[in-house]
């Protein structure tokens, strides 16, 4: 029969699709993420793959997985797999790019206005020492409006955050490798600029592009230094993008006043110095954690493997290999 594993506790919506066919399914049960050992036993005997981007299916999970027709990804990202080698195997790897966007663009804004009014500061200060009453000049943060936003990477995110913001009369710096047509930019009420200006000129800076050996640690100590010591950095899209030894530094010298992280360098561990910042705010990789956009990644995974089985063209495939 012909097996499908799944390296992770999904969404109810992929394996009720899935057990609508005739297809073997295997799920891992386990509670931690699944080990290295554990994925390569049981990839040993399966033709078709669907994992978290939080597992790493490396060349000896591929080169030990001798059925495998496709590697169904379960994020937007794929940098957890060998791409190029699983290419060379002839085994398509794909994403679920789109439906989690608006997810993500939420999160965003939730994690600029949280730490421009300091609510999570607030939070922690009424969960423990509480404080006397309203006072004029007591927990001050800032307004959004007329602060300049500078969006990093003007993807389907990048806009979906640029059109949330600019309700909040943000004005919008945008930076990529090409311009927006003029209607696009209009509607968003953004401007491009080279990468330097937005730092040098943006009160926020959200960072929204791919990892790849070009963007990783593209904000670096340089980086830092050309950004206003009241900016905020706020990072919902891969944690190695941010040099986060820098990130430490130019918090601890007042080169930017705060940041916002939901990934993280080296994932899922926190750089400790992080944890003990009052104007840092942490959260747990949430980008994109609602019942509506890993409903939509579950179809999507579910759909492609069942299109693969049935001899029928997958969507959104990464390495440019057909099944």
């Amino acid at each position: 029969m012909t097996k499908v594993y799944i390296a992770g506790q999904l969404p109810a919506k992929a394996t009720a699709l899935l057990e609508q066919t005739a297809l073997q399914i295997e799920t891992y049960q386990g509670t931690q993420l699944i080990d290295h050992a554990t994925l390569k036993a049981n990839v040993a005997d399966a033709d078709y793959l669907i994992t978290p981007l939080s597992t790493t299916v490396d060349r000896d999970i591929l080169d030990h997985a001798p059925h495998l027709k496709l590697i169904a990804n379960f994020g937007a990202g794929t940098n957890n797999v060998d791409t190029a080698h699983a290419a060379t195997l002839g085994i398509p790897v794909t994403n679920t790019p789109g439906v989690s966007s608006v997810a993500t663009a939420e999160s965003t804004a939730g994690l600029i206005i949280g730490l421009a009014h300091r609510i999570a500061e607030g939070d922690h200060l009424m969960r423990t020492a509480g404080f006397a009453g309203w006072a004029p000049l007591f927990f001050l943060g800032h307004n959004l409006q007329a602060k300049t936003l500078g969006i990093v990477g003007m993807g389907q995110i990048g806009r979906e955050v640029a059109k949330r913001m600019h309700a909040f009369d943000m004005p919008i710096l945008y930076t990529q490798h090409h311009r927006l047509p003029i209607s696009v930019e209009t509607q968003l009420g953004a401007t491009y600029v080279s990468l330097e200006d937005l730092l040098a000129q943006s009160d926020v800076v959200s960072l929204h592009l791919p990892l790849n050996k070009n963007t990783t640690h593209l904000i670096n100590a340089t980086a830092f230094e050309h950004m206003k010591p009241s900016a905020y950095l706020i990072n919902a899209t891969r944690g190695p993008i941010v040099d986060e030894t820098a990130l430490v530094t130019a918090l601890q010298t007042k080169q930017i006043a705060g940041a916002a992280l939901d990934v993280y360098e080296h994932e899922p561990n926190v750089e400790p110095a992080l944890k003990s910042m009052a104007n840092v705010l942490l959260t747990p990789h949430l980008g994109n954690a609602t019942v509506e956009a890993r409903d939509g990644m579950a179809t999507i995974v579910a759909q492609n493997v069942i299109a693969a089985s049935q001899h029928r063209a997958i969507q959104f495939v990464v390495n440019g290999i057909q099944d």
